[in-house]
């Protein structure tokens, strides 16, 4: 079957068309990892956007439900350039039957090249999948407020509480891998019963959309940032930031990817990191907020990590935890966690 996907400005691709559900609508986004699939699809930062895979053949290891970010596919499409039918490992189910078997529709064939080149011309822009028609309520954007219950694990001494914007498993597993428990509360859950949980310190998580979208509760987590050791992580990095008096931006078109530079501005040290986020902390905010530049993109000069100069607070704009991508900042977590342990301020991280 043909199907398209038509960009707001009237442009469309062409391809075949994988599913049975007929049309999504969302912002086309690209992702530029060569591997990870799985964990894009299921990560809840990219709740609702299409995604477009840079890399030209998706789908030859299949799809393996251990590897999920969350319980659900949160895209609301995909675009491939080449898809493989059939993963090398049989034991797997293949990635189109998985897709639509959450009736998330999938175009391949697509010349992905050149629609990642209008993205990044014309940026990020509201979309629609279709295998017919366009129909009237084309192009409607929504991106849904997470509804987490309060979730317990691990068995360690020491308790770290994550506030979930739309978290991902493996930040949660990765912190129970420093020797902790953690449990998991909704962004609204209420200060008084917070305090109840006994924390030793919060990690504010990753998330979809624009962190304005919290500003009601920016005075409960600046309240909470100024007793408690604090760590965030992608959207809870913007948030920390926003909390404190800082501003956030949209970028054209984001940062996507498991191969994107940055660097601790202190050592001077370049590493690779993994992103998937479109707004960024506005580098001329910070005066007045107590925040110092952790960590910088290389190629556009975006902030990237921040430390306080007051209050044990500490944030980074990309995923740590590498899942998908590279294995350089698993420092992070053990020094956040060490840091807890002690008791002891965060001034910057070598």
């Amino acid at each position: 079957m043909k199907g398209s996907i038509t960009l707001v400005n009237g442009i469309s691709f062409a391809g075949e068309w994988l599913g049975d559900t007929q049309y999504c609508s969302g912002e086309v986004v690209f992702y530029t990892g060569m591997t990870g699939y799985e964990q894009v699809l299921t990560d809840p930062s990219y709740q609702g956007q299409i995604v477009v895979f840079s890399y030209p053949f998706i789908g030859n290891y299949g799809f393996h439900p251990e590897s999920m970010e969350s319980a659900e596919i949160q895209v609301a499409g995909v675009i491939m350039a080449e898809y493989y039918s059939f993963p090398v490992d049989e034991s797997r189910q293949s990635l189109a039957n998985y897709l639509n078997s959450h009736k998330i529709p999938a175009l391949t064939n697509v010349d992905t090249r050149a629609l990642i080149q209008q993205i990044r011309e014309r940026g990020s822009v509201p979309a629609v999948m279709h295998s017919g028609s366009i129909p009237s309520h084309s192009f409607h954007i929504e991106v849904c407020w997470p509804k987490t219950a309060v979730k317990k694990a691990g068995t360690g001494e020491t308790h770290i509480v994550l506030i979930d914007f739309g978290y991902k498993k493996s930040i949660a597993d990765s912190i129970i891998s420093q020797g902790c428990s953690v449990t998991v509360v909704p962004y609204d859950y209420d200060i008084a019963e917070i305090e109840k949980l006994n924390p030793d310190g919060f990690v504010f998580s990753n998330g979809a959309g624009d962190p304005m979208r919290f500003s009601k509760y920016f005075h409960r987590y600046k309240n909470l940032a100024v007793r408690y050791p604090v760590f965030g992580i992608c959207l809870g990095h913007q948030i920390l930031a926003l909390a404190f008096g800082g501003e956030t931006m949209k970028l054209k078109f984001g940062h996507r990817g498991a191969n994107h530079p940055v660097m601790n501005v202190r050592t001077g040290k370049v590493s690779m990191s993994s992103q998937n986020h479109s707004y960024v902390v506005k580098k001329e905010s910070l005066a007045s907020t107590g925040f110092n530049i952790w960590f910088e993109n290389v190629n556009d000069k975006s902030v990237e990590g921040l430390w306080h100069s007051k209050y044990n607070v500490s944030s980074v704009q990309f995923h740590p935890e590498a899942a998908p991508g590279p294995q350089e900042h698993a420092e992070i977590f053990q020094d956040f966690i060490q840091n807890v342990k002690h008791k002891e301020k965060v001034r910057s991280y070598a």
